[in-house]
């Protein structure tokens, strides 16, 4: 099944780690937890912290610990296609999770959200489209979903991802049927 995941973190920088993680299946369940940070994890970015919202005591105060959200991962995401808007980001987030919880760092993998969006389209739309005509329609429905408020946070953002899957895959659908009825 696919999954749509997303990090928020204690920055952008080489020692940022794991401050909230989400993920939705392709059902829509989802899954978010607030992180507590490991007692090794000092880098923290109020410019993040202000994007976010998320502040180092609440993350003490209501997060998860570190070992419990990698168990977790690993147990409900293991042999599933895992995406990300940024996986490099948020792979590296992840690697960080894990490897602070006692698993693999590379135990589970991300690919990049639009890859599954434009292979889903062609699936639908290969036979009446060029590829390039996918491709600009995929690029169009992911602008077309850009929210005006960015929120920054880990559901709201895998979220959009599945919601952008959603609406592609809906889209493409309607797309092939009007080419097709306006076919000679």
């Amino acid at each position: 099944m696919l999954v749509f995941l997303d990090f928020e973190a204690s920055s952008l920088g080489k020692k940022s780690f794991p401050v909230e993680v989400a993920w939705v299946f392709e059902d829509g369940t989802s899954r978010s937890h607030l992180i507590r940070p490991a007692p090794d994890w000092q880098d923290w970015s109020m410019k993040a912290e202000h994007i976010h919202g998320l502040t180092r005591r609440r993350l003490h105060a209501e997060g998860t610990p570190v070992a419990e959200v990698a168990r977790e991962m690993m147990e409900t995401l293991e042999g599933h296609a895992l995406y990300a808007s940024a996986p490099s980001w948020d792979g590296k987030w992840l690697s960080v999770l894990l490897r602070a919880g006692g698993l693999p760092r590379h135990a589970l993998r991300l690919a990049k959200s639009d890859d599954v969006f434009l292979a889903h389209a062609r699936s639908i739309m290969d036979e009446t489209f060029t590829r390039r005509e996918i491709a600009a329609f995929v690029t169009e429905m992911i602008e077309q979903t850009e929210p005006a408020q960015p929120v920054h946070r880990a559901l709201a953002d895998a979220t959009l991802e599945h919601t952008r899957w959603l609406a592609i895959r809906e889209a493409a659908v309607k797309a092939v049927e009007a080419r097709r009825q306006a076919a000679p």
